[in-house]
């Protein structure tokens, strides 16, 4: 059996390049948007509820930003 696979190159031209960084920029903003609505729906929470989870309060930061990547 042959498996093939492809890995998406960029292009290294001025365009492509400028529209890899381009795309970047507007994926980061998206996940900057993710990560601050799970860290304001989390922080709404109130202590037990986070417990219930099996978090606390403290945690949230370090939530956000391990479930962000």
């Amino acid at each position: 059996m042959t498996t093939i696979t492809a890995n998406a190159t960029r292009e290294t031209g001025l365009f492509g390049r400028t529209g890899a960084a381009v795309s970047d920029f507007f994926a980061a903003i998206a996940d900057a948007r993710r990560m601050a609505d799970r860290y304001e729906r989390l922080s709404r929470m109130s202590d037990s509820e986070l417990a219930d989870l099996g978090f606390s309060r403290e945690q949230i930061p370090q939530l956000v930003v391990a479930r962000g990547r």
